[in-house]
């Protein structure tokens, strides 16, 4: 078992509060010491109460899903003896309203493009690569989010 941590920071500074008119825009720091600028979506809460050039959880979260599939892909090419150059995602999420006044990412689209170095292997092993890497991933398997791999075609 091996833990995580991530530590978030907000602080109100000046501004008003039980008007709702202060910044969201907050910090997540990591165990090993990078920072990133978060805020809600500007969907989500206007500016300038939100920072649209910082990391959003809902963003964050479709990375996270893109990343952990990435890493389990690249590590089961590599004991297969394949030599992957380059892993490009452009990864979409999908928010959907799931009750009343409920929202929550119900879907989640990877669509990676991978360069071999070498001969490339054939769409079935790419694919199944695909299944095991989805299978593995551990961000994957603590979500009920739908998440599809759509191979460029």
């Amino acid at each position: 078992m091996s833990t995580h941590t991530a530590t978030i920071t907000w602080q109100r500074g000046d501004a008003s509060f039980s008007d709702g008119r202060y910044s969201r825009r907050h910090e997540w720091r990591f165990d090993g010491g990078s920072v990133v600028a978060a805020s809600p979506s500007p969907h989500v809460v206007p500016a300038p109460w939100s920072d649209a050039g910082a990391i959003d959880p809902e963003e964050a979260y479709v990375a996270a899903i893109s990343s952990c599939h990435m890493l389990w892909f690249l590590s089961l090419a590599a004991e297969r003896g394949l030599v992957v150059d380059a892993y490009s995602d452009d990864a979409v999420g999908t928010m959907t309203r799931v009750a009343p006044g409920r929202q929550a990412i119900t879907d989640v689209v990877l669509r990676p493009r991978i360069a071999f170095a070498g001969s490339p292997p054939g769409a079935a092993e790419v694919e199944a690569l695909h299944e095991a890497a989805h299978e593995r991933c551990f961000i994957a398997n603590s979500v009920k989010t739908a998440i599809r791999v759509e191979s460029p075609g």
